[in-house]
């Protein structure tokens, strides 16, 4: 196929739409099922670089949520614990879940807000498991380099038959120079193929503390990773092989990194004993339930708690989530990995960062207020890796 017709671009009023080989080759994806749009193949495309850059860089199958563009989550295929499959919906089925299925579900699950509705990417052969998991979400599409013949089943059976399914050639290579249009006029640069991989990224370490952890350096490549396809400004937060917090395209850093440490502390705390332990209806739909826990654990909980309200979504009327029980929760999570697209222009950011458990930071530097970075690090034991390297992405 050497040329793709789409219903519209970004909106109904933008016509015509087509994607195409500018040298008249082949696409390099294949549409299996459904009618992906404009903004669907942008995150296809965008997600499967990604998923494809973690598993070289880790070894593992790897996994990433697309809303609009940038990645709500993104993960390797480590075991995931009880706790954790309890939270990402997986801790009622009857099959195995292989690497892959792990992935997935620490991707789709980590902010289950921004990923209702989402695309994902999946860097190997997607199996019945993880398909099955698939079925189970609001998603728009999935882009994989192949599908079982038992997954593919499964999915061009998901959306009343309408599900978009993309095959991508795991071979296939861009031209080394990109081309983009805005506004009538043509933007060139060469592609930004960058290896977040090399240990020789977080040798320079001015911080007092020195020492990165085996655990802290995956994570750290992981959040790089997920940074460069994410619309700048962005920051990520990773624990233990995912990303459990992306704040992406604020105009200021500071910014970004309130937003990733909010949606990182919203992850903790949805493994604390008082919200997994909500006495929610039975039958209660998802999205209602992933919609109420947010509420519950904000400053906001009285929208849920009120009467009359909460006989919606609750057997019975839970205590309030007090903010000093939020906070001591949330003083419990330790060992987050931080990356930046660019350099911290405040020691604010680091301040933010900690409240969240950060104790690793992976950043380009280069601020004229680096000092103030360092020594804000300084103060909370906090090593930092000034990589050199600015990941920003339009």
């Amino acid at each position: 196929m050497k040329e793709l017709a789409l219903k519209y671009g970004c909106n109904p009023n933008q016509k015509p739409s087509r994607v195409y080989m500018e040298d008249g080759s082949e696409l390099p994806v294949e549409i299996i099922n459904g009618r992906p749009g404009y903004i669907n193949l942008l995150d296809a495309l965008n997600s499967w670089q990604l998923v494809k850059e973690l598993k070289e860089a880790t070894g593992m199958p790897s996994a990433a949520s697309f809303k609009h563009v940038s990645p709500a989550g993104a993960a390797i295929g480590l075991p995931l614990s009880d706790t954790l499959k309890k939270i990402y919906f997986v801790d009622d089925i009857n099959f195995k879940l292989t690497p892959l299925a792990n992935a997935y579900a620490r991707a789709r699950g980590a902010d289950r807000m921004c990923s209702y509705g989402d695309f994902c990417a999946l860097s190997d052969t997607c199996d019945e498991a993880t398909a099955r998991l698939i079925k189970r979400e609001v998603s728009d599409g999935v882009i994989a380099p192949d599908y079982t013949p038992e997954a593919l089943e499964i999915l061009k059976a998901k959306r009343k038959g309408t599900y978009n399914v993309i095959k991508i050639d795991p071979a296939y290579i861009p031209n080394p120079v990109e081309h983009k249009q805005v506004f009538g006029v043509t933007f060139e640069q060469g592609r930004n193929n960058v290896k977040l991989n090399d240990l020789k990224l977080f040798e320079n370490i001015p911080t007092k503390s020195k020492a990165f952890t085996k655990d802290a350096i995956r994570d750290l490549m992981i959040s790089l990773i997920t940074l460069k396809y994410t619309q700048s400004n962005s920051v990520c937060y990773v624990k233990d092989g995912q990303a459990i917090g992306i704040g992406a395209g604020q105009q200021s850093r500071i910014h970004c990194t309130r937003l990733a440490g909010s949606k990182a502390d919203e992850w903790w705390l949805r493994q604390c004993p008082k919200v997994m332990n909500l006495p929610f209806k039975p039958g209660i739909h998802r999205a209602d339930r992933d919609n109420t826990i947010n509420v519950y654990i904000s400053d906001e909980y009285e929208d849920v708690l009120r009467e009359g309200t909460w006989q919606l979504f609750f057997t019975e009327k839970p205590e309030p989530m007090t903010r000093e029980e939020r906070k001591t929760w949330i003083a419990q999570n330790k060992e987050v990995s931080l990356g930046s697209d660019a350099f911290f222009p405040f020691g604010d950011n680091i301040e933010r960062a900690h409240k969240s458990g950060v104790e690793y930071i992976a950043q380009a530097g280069g601020s004229i207020r680096d000092d103030n970075v360092i020594d804000t690090c300084d103060k909370y034991g906090i090593t930092m890796a000034m990589t050199g390297i600015r990941l920003f992405h339009h």
